[in-house]
């Protein structure tokens, strides 16, 4: 479980790079609030094919039907991080006057927040045995 937990943890990574450096590109064109859920979803999908391809092994499940289990678990996720992101950019840190990179950085801890609870619901959940 160590080394699985560990390759969850780099392809999550990897994921959630392309996660903010998406959101950084898309928030030139749309607002802080929605940027943070598209850019969600493209994270999401390279989460899911990282996952599939370098954590778990295979489940006798469709493609599909991971998928389906996949965006269900990150629904719930993708609630955490909007909340915690907007949280930080909107409230705390103008509270504390912190205004270095403040949606970058709010961005970053929404981000993250997930990682244990989203390790475990895809190994018993979304790529469990079928």
């Amino acid at each position: 479980m160590k080394t699985q937990f560990l390759r969850f943890l780099i392809t999550g990574g990897i994921a959630a790079i392309i996660n903010l450096s998406s959101r950084y590109v898309l928030n030139l064109f749309i607002t802080f609030e929605i940027a943070i859920v598209f850019a969600y979803l493209i994270g999401m999908l390279s989460a899911y094919i990282l996952a599939r391809i370098f954590v778990f092994d295979t489940t006798g499940r469709s493609v599909a039907s991971e998928l389906q289990r996949f965006a269900i678990v990150n629904v719930f996720a993708l609630v955490l991080v909007w909340f915690v992101s907007v949280g930080f950019a909107r409230f705390i840190f103008p509270a504390i006057n912190f205004n270095w990179h403040s949606n970058d950085i709010a961005h970053f801890i929404g981000v993250m927040v997930p990682a244990i609870t989203s390790y475990f619901a895809h190994r018993f959940f979304t790529f469990s045995k079928k």
